[in-house]
């Protein structure tokens, strides 16, 4: 089975950071995402959707996002049911976000990655660019027509 969400939109208010009972970090916020397509005659469209992160991921959030940014997400969707305040029986559906990327360049000259993910090791420094070498650094393999494979 599949479930994989990728989207891109603008937030519609400053996302807050909130703790559970067990200290563990959650943020929820919502996105507006334009349709991709208008009827004629009409002004485009917007889909508002709810967006969960956890962890690291909503410090990430909370720390670098305000309203009105671009932000790209990447996660799976979940429904849960729960009762209202006047016992009324609710459906929820959002959006758990996985992975978090800035979609817009940057609006000030603070250094920042330009994405966050919840996976530590893919959080480590980019590798380095070398734009020069020796080429005396590498052999030349010769032309052998007896290749192991």
């Amino acid at each position: 089975m599949l479930n994989v969400v990728a989207l891109m939109g603008r937030l519609v208010a400053d996302p807050e950071l909130r703790h559970t009972a067990n200290d563990v970090s959650v943020t929820s916020f919502t996105m507006a995402v334009d349709r991709s397509y208008v009827k004629s005659g009409a002004d485009r469209q917007a889909d508002f959707i709810d967006v969960v992160a956890w962890r690291s991921t909503a410090d990430f959030v909370c720390k670098y996002f305000r309203k009105g940014q671009m932000i790209a997400v990447q996660g799976s969707i979940q429904t849960r049911t729960y009762t209202d305040k006047d016992g009324n029986k609710r459906k929820a559906v959002e959006v758990v976000a996985d992975n978090v990327h800035f979609a817009e360049p940057k609006r000030d000259g603070a250094a920042m990655n330009n994405s966050y993910h919840s996976r530590p090791e893919m959080n480590a420094a980019p590798a380095p660019v070398f734009a020069s070498g020796d080429a005396g650094d590498f052999e030349e393999i010769p032309a052998d027509d007896d290749l192991p494979f």
